[in-house]
């Protein structure tokens, strides 16, 4: 059995620090099991060594005024990988709505360095984006939707992600200042959610970061 909790061990990364425990560093930032036994976790190698607490710290330092919120009323597989693109480019905070339980796994540990929050509705999620100020970007490929290249995306918002099939609840798109849509060539009607997630951000990110 697999601990899905564990931290990702990757067939790269980095051994021991050189020079054994003389040569250790002293600064707080560094893990002393990782120093001694080597660091192949699932992180970029300006983070090698580091404990989660100073990545995680390192991280709020620069995080971007996105946010990704995700509808979770049938435990979406898609959420854990949305949560790792959120990760990867940057994105202040992630929004669960609905329940509070989803699966981790496509997470890869992210949800660790990431910060998620749990809204237990549309209509409370809505009222907290309200009060920070944060308009509601819903990606979707519904009736009135705007294709993405001609979309606002604002410096400040949510991003609002809705499910693999169905896709937004009407409540979330009704709660939204804008619906967006991504633009398609083939024959199919839409794409995996994780990956339209990770178009989303990476254009917010084009344009913003």
């Amino acid at each position: 059995m697999t601990d899905d909790n564990a931290e990702p061990q990757l067939p790269v990364g980095v051994g021991p620090w050189p020079g054994g425990s003389t040569e250790w560093p002293d600064e707080p930032r560094y893990d002393r099991k990782l120093l001694e036994l080597g660091d192949t976790r699932n992180v970029i190698d300006a983070y090698r060594y580091w404990t989660m607490e100073a990545i995680v710290a390192d991280l709020d330092e620069h995080r971007h005024s996105f946010h990704v919120a995700i509808e979770n009323w049938q435990h979406d597989m898609n959420i854990g990988s949305i949560v790792r693109s959120a990760n990867a480019f940057g994105a202040a905070e992630v929004h669960i709505i609905g329940r509070r339980r989803w699966n981790r796994r496509g997470a890869m540990v992210t949800d660790r360095y990431q910060h998620v929050r749990h809204h237990e509705d549309v209509a409370l999620f809505t009222a907290w984006a309200a009060k920070q100020g944060l308009p509601i970007i819903a990606i979707d490929n519904v009736p009135g939707s705007v294709a993405l290249p001609n979309s606002d995306l604002p410096e400040r918002c949510v991003l609002l992600f809705g499910q693999e099939g169905p896709g937004l609840s009407p409540e979330a798109v009704d709660a939204a200042s804008a619906v967006v849509e991504i633009t398609q060539y083939g024959s199919t009607r839409s794409i995996n959610a994780s990956a339209a997630a990770a178009v989303v951000m990476y254009e917010w990110c084009r344009r913003w970061a």
